[in-house]
């Protein structure tokens, strides 16, 4: 059961929905490796709204079923080029936190080897931007399951 409407309150969201639309706009991102990194989150953190709209989205921009149903194993597979495993790596580690002490030089040293310093902002501000829409669709119990995806 939803505890609050979201389209209630639909103006107090614009800043994150204009702000994934500027991170989409820039095109610093393949619009499939945003799809993964909104899912792998969406996955970490549980949410059931996100992953239905987010799963959606990457079919309709051309991901393959096979790359999504492995993509909670995607070390365990060579289906996710070296980008963008270095960028799912990055995204798991800031959803994590495990520590202070995350996101490695190691790691970052990887992930600039495929990624400039603008794409490496907006990979940052993504996962932030799902994280705080995981944590508000979890807080007010939005629903899964009704999404429709915009045409692509």
């Amino acid at each position: 059961m939803t505890r609050i409407s979201i389209q209630r309150h639909y103006a107090a969201m614009q800043p994150l929905l204009t702000l994934g639309q500027e991170i989409r706009a820039r095109g610093h991102l393949d619009a499939k490796l945003v799809e993964l990194v909104l899912m792998r989150c969406s996955q970490i953190n549980g949410c059931a709204f996100c992953l239905d709209m987010h799963s959606k989205d990457a079919r309709a921009a051309g991901e393959t079923e096979q790359r999504l149903y492995l993509l909670p194993a995607w070390r365990e597979t060579r289906l996710f080029s070296e980008s963008e495993q270095a960028a799912l790596a990055f995204a798991e580690e800031l959803t994590e936190l495990p520590s202070h002490e995350s996101v490695s030089d190691a790691l970052y040293a990887q992930l600039r080897q495929h990624l400039d310093e603008a794409a490496v902002i907006d990979l940052t501000l993504l996962v932030g931007l799902i994280n705080s829409w995981n944590r508000l669709n979890i807080a007010v119990r939005t629903e899964g399951g009704h999404y429709k995806p915009a045409a692509h």
